[in-house]
């Protein structure tokens, strides 16, 4: 598949300019694997104000699956056919190699813009993106749905009332059982391909840390390759030690035969404990849209986690809590309206950035068996909203 090469350029600053309210914002996906098909596309075609407009994938079955899901979508081979549309937003799922350029060649043509996460491969790179978009006056914004789970929702309730008391340490697993590879881009050791679950799922739990408790001064992280044949890490751990003394013991598997606890929170006064998973990216595989027909990103009672002390919540230590709805709808409702307004996008390539300080700093503390400082000067983030 043809995507493009630009590189991207470090420039100044400026503020995005709104949009004109009138008709709906258009919408481009580039790159309809998982990401495009199960997240973007059904995401965007979702909400008000925007319509998905074009689909650029280069497979044949791609293309067709994209015009039986959504019949008035146009579908283009390579991303250059999509410049010539005229659109107000540009999404980029495709492969991690590819986010920078698409990102720069996009911004350049004055295209706001929205990056799967990794935004880059580097923290650097994702700074010179910001600075593009800035003196460009264009929008970027970088897709961390998890942001919206139900189980990070209902955490931050719990810290925003102060339900725990101060939290001494955040346990957060993103853990899988895969024993068998699956192939492709993702599980490839080639640097250029930014595989494996550092900047895959890592992406994701350093990232809620990071807007949960502020910025991380010190790293450590341990990184494995279990699986036979697997050539890029699908077993790490990292820790971090946050600027305001919370440490946060982050794990991402896909090796894992016994699954731990979702979040492990544990404060002066009480704990919170959750298990299973947000239920919205398995309604989204299932082919099932948050279009208000059905409640969306609901839980039943029984997965609800628990708030306690003094006992395990397997043996019935704690209190259920109520768990938030899920709400990933919110992140391209958010999108949109920071287009008609010019506001400030729900998550920003700074605070992108600033998180691709955390995972290079893990990478090379598994690397060299050291714990890596950071500057709180270059780890502060603009935390988002969510």
């Amino acid at each position: 598949m043809h995507f493009g090469n630009t590189v991207a350029k470090v420039v100044p600053m400026s503020t995005p300019a709104p949009t004109a309210p009138s008709s709906p914002l258009r919408v481009g996906v580039i790159g309809y694997g998982l990401a495009g098909s199960v997240f973007h596309a059904p995401l965007v075609a979702a909400t008000d104000g925007l319509v998905l407009d074009t689909v650029v994938t280069s497979d044949p079955a791609r293309q067709a699956q994209a015009r039986a899901e959504f019949p008035d979508v146009h579908t283009a081979t390579t991303a250059d056919e999509l410049w010539q549309r005229d659109l107000d937003l540009v999404v980029i799922a495709s492969p991690n190699k590819t986010h920078v350029a698409l990102a720069t060649t996009a911004l350049e043509a004055g295209i706001p813009v929205v990056v799967d996460k990794p935004l880059a491969a580097t923290a650097a790179e994702a700074r010179a993106l910001a600075a593009l978009a800035d003196r460009r006056g264009t929008f970027l914004s970088v897709f961390q749905n998890r942001r919206w789970d139900n189980d990070f929702l209902t955490l931050r309730r719990l810290l925003a009332d102060d339900e725990l008391g101060e939290i001494q340490r955040f346990e957060s697993r993103f853990e899988r059982w895969r024993p068998q590879l699956k192939g492709g881009w993702r599980e490839s050791g080639a640097p250029e391909e930014i595989g494996g679950l550092l900047y895959d799922l890592g992406s994701h739990v350093v990232d809620q840390a990071l807007v949960l408790f502020g910025p991380a001064v010190r790293v450590y992280a341990e990184t494995d390759a279990r699986r036979p044949g697997a050539e890029t890490d699908d077993d790490t751990f990292i820790a971090l030690t946050h600027a305001n003394g919370v440490r946060s013991h982050l794990y991402v598997s896909a090796t894992t035969a016994q699954l731990g606890p979702r979040f492990r929170v544990l404060g002066s006064r009480a704990g919170y404990v959750k298990y299973g998973l947000d239920p919205q990216e398995g309604a989204l595989r299932e082919g099932l849209r948050p279009d208000g027909r059905l409640p969306w990103g609901e839980e039943p009672p029984h997965l609800w986690g628990r708030v306690g002390s003094g006992e395990s919540p397997l043996t019935g230590g704690g209190a259920p809590v109520p768990t938030e709805l899920g709400d990933y709808p919110a992140y391209y409702a958010a999108v949109a309206a920071a287009l008609r307004t010019g506001g400030p996008a729900p998550v920003t390539a700074l605070e992108a950035a600033h998180c691709l300080d955390v995972l290079e700093a893990a990478r090379m503390s598994s690397q060299e068996g050291v714990a890596v400082e950071l500057p709180v000067t270059t780890a502060t983030p603009e935390h988002g909203a969510a």
